[in-house]
């Protein structure tokens, strides 16, 4: 039996959960998700977690944020003036924007609050300062 090893390709089942139980995202119903260990394409709290395990495996991973999406940083959230948006841009509270920097990289963001002169965006991730907890299977392992 292979057990997974850094550079090896797996595929997992997953479902996420906050602390009060909510389920942020699951594989139910998809593709597991698939994915090279060690290689920084998934969340390191959950990457370290996979080496040593086999195909059926199963286990509970708890991830603390830091080692997640870390902590919410205050100064991720910046307001600007809502004449700047453009019009055909539907502003509501939880929108969720694209911003592009002048270097042409591209920044989620959502809407936390706006009135008739200003628009607040986060760039913070959803699940930033969140500690998440994964029930996780392994179904296939392409050894390197």
């Amino acid at each position: 039996m292979t057990n997974a090893k850094a550079g090896d390709t797996v595929h997992i089942k997953y479902t996420g959960t906050l602390a009060d139980g909510q389920v942020f995202d699951s594989s139910d119903g998809r593709e597991p998700l698939k994915f090279v260990v060690g290689s920084g394409q998934i969340i390191p709290g959950l990457d370290v977690a996979i080496p040593g395990m086999a195909v059926g495996d199963k286990k509970t991973v708890d991830v603390p944020c830091a080692q997640a999406y870390g902590a919410r940083n205050e100064n991720a959230q910046h307001a600007i003036p809502r004449s700047e948006v453009p019009d055909d841009i539907p502003l509501q509270l939880g929108a969720q924007l694209q911003l592009q920097t002048p270097q042409g990289q591209t920044i989620p963001v959502t809407v936390v609050d706006l009135n008739a002169d200003e628009v607040v965006l986060d760039a913070n991730h959803s699940l930033a300062g969140q500690d998440l907890t994964f029930a996780i299977e392994v179904v296939r392992i392409d050894a390197v």
